[in-house]
């Protein structure tokens, strides 16, 4: 797709996005704007407001990571994760405000006391002890996701607590239709509201669901090795037939779900750490949670779900003819992808891998191959070294001519934010430089 036409394409979406959240403000406004006449009942209405602009975009969190192959290559992964990290935050505001605005109206209206207001709402109103039950469970999502709590869970505690958004939204959903004034006898907003559940459960459906599930079936998709390569990592490769049809490249990621009879219902997402040549896929993994702990222990012949292939950290982008390489921790496992395949002459590439101690080092035998085979640089930056390791003035000093190529950063969140500044502070333009983070 060209640059003009991703952006026109791209333009469209916010567009849609914007005219239903127009719907739904003109919905709200046709009953909403005649009843309110004075304080409490303008507490209440904006209320009400706030309550149908927060489910809306509620729905639209569903849909930024529903994997829509369009929305993400128009997009990319990145740029994605940040919008839904903003529309989350704007989603639980907007529904906070939905409770303090409707409890202060009421409150003002019945001239009684806090506490005998909300015992009135919770007692006397349908569906409001399930929302709140909803409310309590989209917090928890969102408390989760917090960097300080994140860095605290196993993923497999992360995940599954981000299922219960969906939980929490069908909550919202049975409170909304049950007591929204918006709705009760109004036949239009209930049909379009419930249009707009069913086009995003649909989405979710088919696009996490079953279209993995059917392209996984028909690609046979199961384990064929298991390798050790050290004390707590594990490289996992995967086989089928038709595997050449994947429109997969080197330095993106797939979810996994290893069908094992305990774990079946855990997605996992990894990134390929050999180049796809058609006849596996390959993984390594690193023990940091219940499931990357147990890998080795996965019998071959296992089914596998794999939903992708996901993310922009791809050689298509690449813009000059030499590059860097830049690695943290497990954060390597694309790094080795790329420079297995990524076009370029002996000298072209780069390669610096930033790991705490020599044991965290891992895939180092076929990285020492594959640079010996490429001709590319290849350092490792072990220790702690605090600051200065990787700092502007040390990566001009191991790649004297790293302002002029473009640079590939891919490990924990803190390491490539701060890599980052150092890049910029060496004079690679933004533009140049591409990251992924490993949040686990």
């Amino acid at each position: 797709m060209s640059a003009v036409r991703a952006r026109v394409a791209g333009w469209a979406l916010v567009g849609l996005a914007v005219a239903n959240a127009a719907v739904v403000v003109g919905l709200w406004a046709v009953g909403g704007l005649a009843d309110v006449h004075d304080l409490a009942s303008g507490l209440a209405g904006a209320g009400r407001l706030c309550g149908l602009l927060g489910a809306y975009t509620a729905l639209l969190q569903l849909l930024l990571l529903a994997r829509l192959p369009f929305v993400e290559r128009l997009a990319g992964l990145p740029r994605l994760m940040v919008w839904h990290r903003v529309n989350g935050q704007a989603c639980l505001g907007l529904l906070l405000a939905h409770v303090v605005l409707i409890t202060a109206g009421y409150t003002i209206g019945d001239a009684i006391g806090l506490w005998a207001e909300l015992e009135r709402l919770i007692t006397g109103y349908p569906g409001v002890i399930t929302a709140v039950a909803g409310l309590v469970a989209l917090i928890a999502v969102v408390v989760s996701s917090l960097g300080a709590v994140r860095r605290r869970l196993r993923y497999e505690t992360w995940w599954f607590t981000h299922l219960y958004a969906y939980l929490g939204i069908a909550l919202a959903f049975s409170h909304q239709l049950a007591t929204g004034t918006d709705f009760i006898g109004r036949p239009a907003a209930r049909l379009y509201w419930i249009a707009l559940y069913v086009v995003t459960g649909a989405t979710v459906l088919v696009f996490r669901a079953l279209v993995p599930l059917a392209r996984s079936l028909w690609l046979d998709l199961r384990v064929v090795r298991i390798v050790e390569e050290g004390p707590a990592v594990t490289s996992i490769e995967v086989g089928g037939r038709h595997l050449h049809r994947l429109k997969v490249r080197s330095g993106q990621f797939f979810t996994w779900r290893f069908l094992l009879r305990d774990r079946w219902w855990e997605a996992h997402p990894f990134s390929l750490s050999a180049a796809p040549d058609g006849r596996r896929l390959r993984i390594t993994v690193k023990g940091l949670g219940d499931f990357t702990e147990r890998a080795r222990a996965i019998p071959p012949g296992t089914r596998v779900i794999a939903e992708g292939p996901f993310g922009a950290f791809t050689a298509a982008g690449r813009r000059r003819p030499r590059v860097a390489l830049i690695a943290g921790g497990v954060g390597i496992t694309p790094i080795r992808a790329l420079l297995e395949d990524m076009p370029g002459e002996p000298g072209d590439i780069a390669v610096i891998y930033r790991a705490s101690h020599d044991d965290d080092v891992i895939l180092r035998a076929e990285l020492d191959e594959l640079a010996a085979r490429r001709g590319a640089e290849l350092h490792y930056v072990v220790g702690e070294g605090g600051a200065r390791l990787l700092s502007a003035e040390h990566l001009q000093a191991l790649v004297p001519d790293i302002a002029a190529r473009d640079v590939y950063v891919c490990g924990p969140p803190a390491m490539t934010s701060a890599t980052r500044a150092s890049l910029e502070s060496s004079g690679v333009s933004g533009r140049h430089i591409y990251t992924e983070q490993f949040a686990f």
